[in-house]
């Protein structure tokens, strides 16, 4: 072995023994002539080496880098100057000699948690980026989480059992990745974007509870919670209702978090309709560790809440801004009634990013002289500013802020506002975790251009029990693409589930179709032909003729789980060699075109 402990181990228990240590100089300070400084760092953390005057000619003929790869043997002693900051700040070793194993070329940024590397740069040498401590950190996270969930799952009875990564394209959702086959000229496999119909498969072959932690593959647009590949711990059970998966799946979470990070997550996991999740947070992920829910004043002051005096406020006040739009959201910001001119067109300038959309921003202040002061003044008066702060719940102190336009803009825009004021007053703290189960998801989304049905999560994805009956009994041929809304299908629930952490999705899943009837009629209603159904699917609507079980499943996002236990925005900080943000290994320079030859023995001849 080329050293008797690690760069990290060391303290003053060790005072007094002969120790052998390999790893990278991370920094050299030369005191003197005859003595010198040199930390020494490995994976598991940094030692102090003390060079003192014996080796002095050595150090001089054969200077130490950066980088330097170096084994050094010596004493324990105490330092006279320790470093509560490190976990060897006791002690330094005493070198009586030392040998470089390499030496290395200077490094293009510094290998320390303060780089001076921009992201591309580090990118490109990841091999160097990884030796920094700050992502040595991220990948411990993640290989913890990895084995606190694998023991949950083996505590509780999942086998872990592995899938194909080359498979036939079924183009649904996402872009598939294809893979040509040599063997069979003009044809290609597919890399899976999950593995949902291998798990599926399984449940009928009767291995009732698997698992995988598996690579996945979207060809899709990229942002820092995307990638190309990415990884998720991928569950199904069979003979299980909704309810047993989510106290399964639950109890895996609360695992991750007390091995993790130590937290024992005592308290009950709030659940939340779809419906609710998108009236009072604009979003079906919303953020739970703060409040400021969106009200709807176009809903309230229309009259559908029964108040004819705050209509009748709302009329007079005959502002065509609000008259005009769709709808008009509302948040109720706290302690920010004091916001000055500057602060207020701020957040006006804000919401008029093109990323947001909105023409503007109304606000009324609820000072806490019990006076309200509005943007709108002139078309309020005070009485009826009050008015609007009740229908908002705002309290005294309270900074309302309203957004008016279309529907679908608007209340994005009010979601993506509320989620800027929780960041801007320190309400979504990293440290502070909140667990939410979305439920009774719509089965279905309208697709306005092909005037037909589709999935909102995938096609083998159950209605709830009740709805089973609806979906069977009625043709889903949208006849009259105006009144879509009212098809019987537009109102069927999935039985399907998102866990979300601080407002972050991190696990979806559903109860499967598992007959074949339903599953046909469910392919029926996505607008695909018998035909094509058999085509793509016919080996599982084979399999469901052989006695398949009722089951069901989820599947977490392993790297976003991972980047927000880690306090992060990004999954790329938890992946060890991740693409940048155009799909491309910059390290590896991929990817890149491949010669004649193999495009020949492919079959496959690019266009110019």
């Amino acid at each position: 072995m080329y050293r008797t402990h690690t760069c990290g181990e060391l303290n003053a228990s060790h005072i007094g023994r002969e120790v052998t240590l390999a790893g990278w100089v991370q920094t050299i300070r030369k005191v003197s002539n005859s003595l010198s400084f040199v930390d020494l760092r490995d994976r598991y953390g940094i030692t102090q080496l003390l060079i003192g005057e014996g080796l002095a000619a050595q150090l001089s003929n054969e200077s130490l880098g950066r980088e330097y790869v170096v084994q050094a043997t010596g004493k324990v002693i105490e330092r006279t100057n320790k470093n509560p900051q490190l976990a060897t700040g006791d002690i330094e070793i005493e070198v009586s000699r030392y040998t470089i194993l390499n030496k290395a070329a200077t490094p293009p940024f510094t290998i320390q948690d303060d780089t001076d590397g921009g992201d591309d740069l580090r990118m490109k040498f990841r091999y160097l980026d990884l030796r920094r401590q700050a992502v040595r950190k991220n990948l411990e996270l993640r290989y913890a989480v990895n084995r606190s969930a694998r023991n949950y799952l083996h505590e509780n009875h999942f086998m872990d059992i592995e899938t194909p990564f080359l498979i036939k394209s079924t183009p649904e959702g996402a872009r598939d990745f294809v893979v040509p086959s040599r063997m069979n000229g003009g044809q290609f496999y597919a890399l899976p974007q999950s593995p949902q119909t291998f798990k599926q498969l399984l449940m009928v072959s009767g291995y009732d509870r698997y698992y995988q932690i598996v690579k996945c593959f979207r060809d899709e647009d990229l942002r820092a919670d995307r990638q190309p590949e990415f990884t998720q711990i991928d569950c199904e059970m069979s003979f299980v209702e909704q309810e047993d998966i989510l106290q399964m799946f639950e109890g895996l979470v609360k695992r991750i978090f007390k091995d993790v990070k130590g937290i024992d997550y005592a308290e009950k996991v709030e659940r939340m309709t779809w419906n609710d999740a998108m009236l009072q947070y604009g979003n079906d992920k919303p953020d739970i560790r703060f409040g400021m829910k969106l009200a709807n004043l176009k809903t309230i002051f229309e009259g559908q809440s029964g108040d004819a005096q705050a209509r009748v406020l709302f009329e007079a006040g005959g502002f065509k801004v609000f008259n005009d739009a769709e709808t008009v959201l509302a948040i109720s910001v706290p302690g920010c009634s004091d916001y000055t001119r500057k602060q207020t067109d701020e957040l006006t300038e804000w919401v008029k990013r093109p990323q947001i959309g909105m023409n503007g921003l109304v606000f009324i202040k609820c000072n806490t002289d019990g006076s309200y002061k509005s943007s709108v003044d002139k078309f309020f008066s005070e009485e009826q500013l009050k008015q609007l702060a009740v229908a908002c719940g705002a309290q005294t102190g309270d900074l309302i802020l309203l957004l008016a336009g279309r529907e679908e803009r608007t209340r994005k825009a009010a979601s993506e506002l509320r989620l800027y004021m929780g960041e801007r007053l320190g309400l979504r703290k990293k440290d502070d975790f909140k667990l939410l189960w979305v439920l009774d998801f719509p089965l279905f989304e309208y697709a306005e251009e092909e005037n037909r049905w589709v999935a909102r999560h995938h096609p083998f994805t159950s209605p709830k029990p009740d709805q089973i009956a609806t979906m069977i009994g009625n043709d889903p041929v949208i006849k009259d693409a105006a009144n879509y809304l009212s098809h019987p299908y537009a109102n069927i629930k999935a039985n399907a589930y998102d866990m979300v952490l601080n407002g972050n999705e991190i696990g979806g899943g559903s109860i499967r179709i598992f007959q074949r009837e339903l599953q046909e009629k469910m392919f029926a209603a996505l607008g695909m032909s018998p035909e094509e159904a058999l085509h793509k699917f016919g080996f599982l609507l084979g399999a469901f003729e052989y006695g398949a079980p009722p089951h069901g499943g989820i599947a977490f996002g392993f790297d976003r789980l991972c980047s927000i236990l880690g306090g992060s925005e990004s999954i790329r900080d938890f992946i060890a060699f991740p693409k940048n943000n155009s799909g491309r290994d910059v390290m590896l320079d991929a990817p890149s075109a491949i010669d004649e030859k193999q495009l020949e023995e492919l079959s496959i001849k690019l266009r110019s």
